[in-house]
């Protein structure tokens, strides 16, 4: 194989689809990482992140046949992840209940931004202290939402992969990361962060 043929590249596509044990192995080493990440990412614990991203690979060479090649390696990894993640989470019995949004709409502008930010945080982010009440108020948002957010606010992925992994559509996007957001900010203000004046 060429060093420089992206995992992406239809040619490189085939090799998956026969299942080449290089062509595979060079899909787990570029994704390991960011896979193992984002199932942290998504509230489980390290062990159980572990676990979820093996079974997440398992399947993916187990199914690798199947890939037809319509989307990016990468978002097809994170769409088998999200469905991993989400069983792990059902089989954990910690399924979450959805709270009401009520009145919230105010709180953010037509664009989605925050209306009335919370405290800045840009300067205390990597402080133990908050990424722990960071952490702390992800654990109650739904897979789903909390998936939403952190393929948006830590990996950075377009909104149409993030909708691809998901299985929704651009406004159920939308939906979900207003509410995680809006969960969010509560929690932190409930926990005493306050936006700065």
């Amino acid at each position: 194989m060429s060093a420089a043929m992206p995992v992406d590249d239809p040619g490189f596509v085939k090799r998956i689809q026969v299942g080449e044990p290089q062509a595979l192995e060079t899909v787990i080493k570029t994704y390991l990482g960011q896979i193992l990440r984002a199932a942290g990412g998504a509230g489980l614990s390290p062990q159980e992140a572990e676990e979820v991203t093996q079974a997440t690979f398992t399947t993916f060479v187990e199914k690798a046949d199947r890939f037809e090649g319509r989307s990016r390696v990468r978002t097809w990894l994170f769409g088998i992840l999200y469905r991993k993640i989400a069983e792990a989470r059902r089989q954990l019995s910690r399924s979450r209940q959805m709270d009401q949004i009520g009145d919230v709409e105010e709180r953010f502008n037509d664009k989605g931004g925050w209306m009335r930010p919370p405290q800045a945080l840009d300067m205390q982010l990597y402080g133990k202290e908050i990424r722990r009440l960071i952490e702390d108020c992800l654990e109650a948002v739904p897979t789903r939402q909390r998936m939403a957010f952190y393929l948006r606010e830590v990996e950075d992925l377009p909104t149409q992969e993030i909708c691809n992994i998901l299985e929704v559509t651009r406004t159920n996007l939308g939906v979900l990361l207003f509410r995680v957001r809006n969960r969010l900010r509560e929690c932190l203000e409930a926990k005493g962060v306050r936006r700065q004046q």
